[in-house]
């Protein structure tokens, strides 16, 4: 006789599956999910998150994509289908199918039937009513069917022209907009009113949560594809090319110190201060990058905000570095003095005004940059930590030297 699977057994075989192909990049887990048959394949991709879904079924191959859609349930395919024509970030990577679709002329008790065999087989939160072109004309919730007349028409119960998002609206703009709604559910309808979707609410906070993770090391380089559970080679592939992108930055911040090796020579106690400057500098940068990021991120930079964003940060740059450099001018001061040195009060004076100038550029070069690369159409976190850090590097370097070869003799 053969043993077959328990239900229970065969959800939590499910559960386990799902769980491993979200720690897992896209195209690994586009392998893994490539083992197993399709029918399974659509089961378990249906329960995961449309965007994830989307990056797993582009990273596969074009003929097994086509026999999991074959698999999948005609709606749910073709939704899928319909997800992969928007944008990466974009709410249309997160619609699920509108299965709970009515005429305005159906009857609160033609809905209740329908809705009977629907909840066996889809997660239904609201009915929609739409006209024959697929326009949203009205939300039905189930305390609308549930306390009125069965021969009442869904046109007389519904709420008419509910709240509704586009599917081409970045993610953060519809969290934004949907901050103080909490639904649980959302339409999604294209500009010419036609419901092309729904979106989860906890998929929109699922999906805005991972991205604000990824952006912390999105800054130094660390792709957003890159897990836990990545294979060593793996992680190798996507941080070796930034790491060697920061060593080209390095030798820039060298040749600046080679460009001075003769005030090097001539006033070696500089090189005490040189990673005290970088240190400070990259410190201040990194405070101006990542404020500015999370601003970005959460819409607070108005149009026109972005020029009174730098002057801020260049003003409170230079201001942490009046501060910081006449403590760190003192410092000089008394160690160039503990060693007879008779320019004792310039290396200090060269010390603070290098301290000032190399914050203050350190400040304004980490707004710039998440700036410039939203202007851009890029993602304002990938790798700036690297660009300011060389920003800083140049500007603390250049500066300490610089001053010290033209103002002391």
């Amino acid at each position: 006789m053969t043993a077959t699977a328990s239900p229970t057994h065969d959800a939590g075989a499910r559960a386990a599956l799902i769980a491993e192909l979200k720690r897992s990049a896209p195209h690994e887990a586009a392998m893994r999910i490539g083992l197993e048959p399709p029918a399974r394949a659509a089961e378990v991709l249906a329960e995961m998150n449309p965007a994830m879904v989307q990056d797993i079924l582009e990273a596969i191959d074009a003929e097994a994509r086509s026999r999991i859609a074959m698999a999948a349930p005609r709606e749910l395919a073709a939704q899928w289908s319909r997800n992969a024509a928007y944008a990466e970030g974009t709410l249309g990577r997160l619609m699920d199918p509108p299965f709970a679709t009515f005429r305005p002329g159906s009857t609160v008790g033609e809905a209740i039937e329908n809705l009977k065999s629907l909840v066996r087989t889809a997660f239904v939160t609201y009915g929609y009513v739409t006209d024959p072109e697929g326009r949203l004309l009205g939300l039905v919730t189930m305390r609308d069917l549930l306390f009125n007349d069965h021969g009442t028409k869904l046109s007389e119960v519904m709420l008419k022209d509910p709240f509704a998002l586009t599917p081409d609206l970045p993610v953060s703009d519809a969290m934004r907009l949907t901050l103080n709604r909490h639904f649980p559910v959302y339409p999604v309808k294209d500009e010419a009113g036609v419901l092309v979707g729904l979106v989860r609410g906890s998929t929109m906070f699922e999906e805005e949560a991972f991205e604000i993770a990824a952006q912390p090391g999105a800054m130094v380089g660390i792709e957003k594809e890159e897990r836990i559970a990545t294979p060593l080679f793996g992680s190798f592939k996507f941080r070796h090319p930034w790491l060697l992108i920061n060593l080209i930055t390095a030798f820039a911040a060298g040749g600046v110190v080679a460009l001075f090796q003769g005030t090097v020579d001539k006033f070696v106690i500089l090189a005490t201060f040189l990673p005290v400057l970088a240190g400070q500098s990259g410190n201040t940068g990194c405070q101006a990058l990542a404020v500015t990021v999370r601003g970005i991120t959460l819409g607070d930079i108005p149009p026109g905000g972005a020029s009174r964003l730098m002057a801020k940060e260049f003003l409170l740059g230079l201001l942490n570095g009046a501060v910081t450099g006449v403590l760190t001018g003192v410092a000089m001061f008394v160690l160039a003095s503990s060693q007879d040195s008779p320019s004792a009060v310039m290396l200090g004076v060269v010390v603070c005004l290098a301290m000032m100038g190399s914050c203050a550029i350190s400040g304004i070069s980490g707004a710039i940059v998440p700036l410039t690369l939203k202007r851009l159409g890029a993602d304002p976190a990938t790798a700036s930590s690297i660009v300011v850090t060389t920003a800083t590097d140049v500007a603390s370097m250049g500066l300490l030297l610089g001053l010290a070869a033209v103002l002391i003799r």
